[in-house]
């Protein structure tokens, strides 16, 4: 056994995101009745409360980096808020009980039920401003791609970096008001795009993904989900980064006054400064990443993706539930 295998299986807390993954079940679980149904904060209310329950059962000691606020007058996973048994390894945790609820009350595909953990002390809290534009690639795009470049350049050399021709470049963008330009640049270098209504978590996560079509992720979208991201993308060897976007004046002096830096590139190692990081996401609706919760006769089948950065392990959950026990 080598030092570095040994030490692997030395750490307390390895099986740490399979007992996490039972809190992601949990929620998608408890949001399918609300799928398709059009009242998005009944199913966000459903996986709060199940996620939060499940949480509480888990040997760790956790503290909300970044979390869901306060619902129905109700701390609910907010900033701040202590997670787990109190035992075991101590930790930052981003919850987020359905990426995608909008999605979930439309009954479209990539709606997730998220948690990233890392090492206490470790993840951002950015909080305090709201948006974040970001990039996120596969390895080939480390060292060869750079948020601070046209997009059009970007295109160009993490294509030749994977030996692909430009046109076969696949771009996934949210599909906002606000990326019209973007969208424009990006189909004027002559790659093709891939607009998401909702979930850039999925949609970064895809970028970073080997086997998927999507070769980029780029845009605004929310800063939590950039962090809940970089958790991922440090398991998938692939590149992320974060420019702040706060919406007004008051919102970048809010950034600064928390101690984030504007008209700064963030990289993954200061989204997540931690080599120990994980990601759990279990499917809500069918997607690219994972498929969606869905009833089997008697059973309830979910599927769940399992990723951890210090061991480099991508693992793919399946499960059955009975339905008398949830639903």
């Amino acid at each position: 056994m080598t030092p570095d295998t040994s030490s692997l299986l030395a750490h307390p807390d390895r099986n740490l995101a399979l007992e996490l993954v039972r809190a992601t079940e949990a929620a998608a679980i408890r949001a399918t009745p609300y799928i398709g149904r059009g009242d998005k904060l009944a199913a966000d209310g459903a996986a709060v409360d199940a996620m939060r329950a499940f949480l509480g059962t888990v040997n760790f000691d956790g503290v909300v980096v970044i979390g869901e606020g306060e619902k129905d007058e109700a701390p609910m996973l907010y900033n701040g808020e202590r997670v787990g048994n109190g035992r075991g390894p101590a930790c930052d945790i981003a919850v987020d009980p359905i990426d995608g609820t909008s999605l979930t009350a439309a009954g479209r595909q990539n709606a997730l039920s998220v948690i990233a953990v890392s090492d206490r002390g470790t993840m951002l809290d950015a909080s305090s401003v709201f948006y974040m534009d970001k990039i996120v690639t596969g390895p080939e795009g480390v060292g060869v791609v750079d948020i601070r470049k046209p997009i059009g350049e970007n295109i160009r050399a993490l294509a030749k970096a994977k030996g692909k021709n430009v046109g076969d470049m696949t771009i996934a963008i949210l599909d906002r008001p606000r990326h019209a330009q973007l969208i424009e640049e990006v189909r004027a270098a002559g790659a093709g795009t891939r607009l998401m209504l909702d979930g850039d978590v999925a949609g970064g996560i895809n970028a970073a993904r080997y086997e998927t079509r999507i070769d980029m992720c780029v845009g605004i979208g929310g800063s939590p989900e950039g962090i809940v991201t970089a958790c991922a993308v440090k398991a998938l060897g692939g590149l992320i980064q974060g420019i702040m976007a706060p919406k007004d004046d008051v919102e970048r002096q809010k950034g600064i006054d928390a101690g984030l830096k504007m008209d700064y590139v963030y990289e993954a190692n200061e989204l997540v400064n931690s080599d120990n990081t994980f990601f759990v996401a279990t499917g809500v609706t069918d997607g690219g990443l994972v498929a969606g919760v869905r009833r089997i006769g008697p059973i309830i089948r979910t599927e769940s993706v399992v990723l951890r950065s210090k061991s480099g392990t991508i693992r793919r959950i399946g499960a059955d539930h009975l339905a008398e026990k949830w639903l």
